[in-house]
């Protein structure tokens, strides 16, 4: 039996391991990216998605917070950074400071709801996928592909984070991929993005962590 990391695409392959996949221990990670064991599914694992209506309606439309403002520019400036557009780069990335900068704090955040935000969005991914894929738009594919490989990174990071709490983040960094958005712990960035497959000086390392 061969097992697809979800995250990154790593094979653990029963048959050349010493180990069988359902013999290693609940806190064994991916070696390529550091995913959890249960980001991993068998190679036969199929998703099933039910037909998606591509109409759009008035009353479909959605009023974004200022939060949500600041993400969407965000992502929309790493877009256009790929696209080697840099005017427009640096006209979202001055929107996404602004949406940023007047975001008001949540008093009930928890890391509980960040879990299940994660979760949902997870959920919701193929749906989005036969959307982008009925519509021959291998732009939003691609956006589908890396958006929840990194959605499954954040999810398997928050639930380590609930178990091992700061213990977790002791004695070590945090580097994210400028240009997908991957988040990797560990003292170096890896050398080659799992998710994008772009070199390591593309990673930031997080800084003021106290």
């Amino acid at each position: 039996m061969r097992y697809i990391c979800q995250v990154c695409g790593y094979v653990y392959d029963d048959d050349k391991e010493k180990v069988a996949f359902e013999n290693l221990p609940d806190d064994w990670k991916c070696p390529l990216c550091g995913a959890s064991k249960s980001d991993f599914k068998p190679e036969t694992a199929t998703i099933a998605v039910s037909d998606v209506s591509v109409d759009i309606h008035e009353a479909d439309m959605k009023k974004l917070s200022v939060g949500q403002l600041a993400a969407l520019c965000s992502n929309l400036a790493r877009g256009c950074e790929k696209q080697y557009n840099p005017e427009a780069k640096e006209q979202f990335t001055k929107l996404a400071e602004y949406f940023t900068k007047v975001t008001p704090m949540k008093d009930d955040a928890t890391v509980e709801a960040l879990l299940k935000l994660l979760k949902d969005d997870i959920d919701n991914y193929p749906s989005v996928r036969k959307v982008a894929d009925k519509n021959s738009d291998r732009g939003a594919a691609r956006v589908c592909v890396w958006g929840e490989k990194v959605t499954r990174m954040l999810s398997s990071l928050v639930e380590r984070y609930l178990e091992e709490g700061e213990n977790m983040l002791k004695d070590t960094d945090i580097w994210v991929c400028s240009v997908c958005g991957f988040v990797y712990i560990g003292n170096n960035p890896p050398e080659l993005c799992p998710v994008c497959k772009v070199p390591p000086y593309k990673f930031e390392k997080i800084e003021g962590r106290a």
